[in-house]
C-alpha cells in the first residue's frame, strides 16, 4: 500500500533482460535503508527489492508488468519516481494507492502557467477506467487531483515542489505515463455496472 507521495527519485543505472524479465538497478538516496523483499513503487509500479547495497538496489519487472506499464521503455540514466510502502502508523497524505498500474496514458498537452504546470493525458477508455472532477488519480506514482475530467482524458495542475522533485519535469507531449485510477472509484464503477 502506498500514498502517491513521492519520497525521492532514483536513476536507472543498469538494465538486464533475462527471458521475459527486466532486472532494473536503481541508484537512490534510500538504497541503504532498503531490505530484500521490501516493496517500492517505481513510477507507481510496486516492485520487490531483490538485492540492495549502500547506493543502489535491484528489482525485477516481469513481462506482464512490462506490457501494462512504461517500465519497458526505461533507459539507463532515466529518472524514476520512488515511494516506499506506507507505514500503517503514518499519515495518508495522498490517497490510497496499490502500486498496481491500470494502464498507460499519453501526454497530449503541456503548459507552463504562472507558477505551475498543467498536463493533459489521454487514455484508452475501453478498459472501463474513469476519472472524476477533483478526484484522485496516480500518474507515474504521484497522487494528483483531476481537473477537466473527460471520457478518455483529464488534466492535472502541478505545483513547483512536485515538478522539481519528480520525473514530471521530463514529461512532455508524446510521453507515456503509468496510471492507477482511484480504487474506491473502481469499486463503485464495477458495482454500478452490475445493476
Amino acid at each position: 500500500m502506498f500514498t502517491g507521495i513521492i519520497e525521492t527519485t532514483g536513476i536507472v543505472t543498469r538494465l538486464e533482460q533475462t527471458q521475459g524479465n527486466l532486472h532494473i538497478t536503481v541508484t537512490a538516496s534510500i538504497a541503504s535503508e532498503l531490505k530484500i523483499d521490501q516493496s517500492v513503487a517505481h513510477n507507481g509500479v510496486c516492485l520487490t527489492v531483490v538485492s540492495s547495497g549502500d547506493t543502489s538496489y535491484r528489482v525485477t519487472a516481469i513481462d506482464e508488468t512490462l506490457q501494462k506499464t512504461n517500465l519497458g521503455a526505461l533507459r539507463e540514466g532515466d529518472l524514476v519516481n520512488l515511494e516506499r510502502c506506507m507505514a500503517m502508523n503514518g499519515r495518508l497524505d495522498g490517497h490510497i494507492v496499490q502500486g498496481h498500474v491500470d494502464q498507460t496514458a499519453t501526454c497530449t498537452a503541456f503548459r507552463q502557467l504562472e507558477g505551475s504546470w498543467e498536463y493533459t493525458f489521454e487514455y484508452d477508455p475501453a478498459a472501463g477506467n474513469i476519472t472524476v472532477e477533483k478526484g484522485s488519480v496516480c500518474v507515474n506514482g504521484i497522487s494528483l487531483t483531476v481537473v477537466n475530467s473527460q471520457a478518455n482524458s483529464f488534466s492535472v495542475a502541478i505545483i513547483p515542489y512536485t515538478y522539481e522533485h519528480t520525473n514530471l519535469q521530463q514529461v512532455r507531449e508524446g510521453s507515456t505515463v503509468n496510471l492507477e485510477f482511484d480504487i474506491i472509484g473502481k469499486y463503485v464503477a464495477r458495482l454500478l455496472g452490475r445493476s
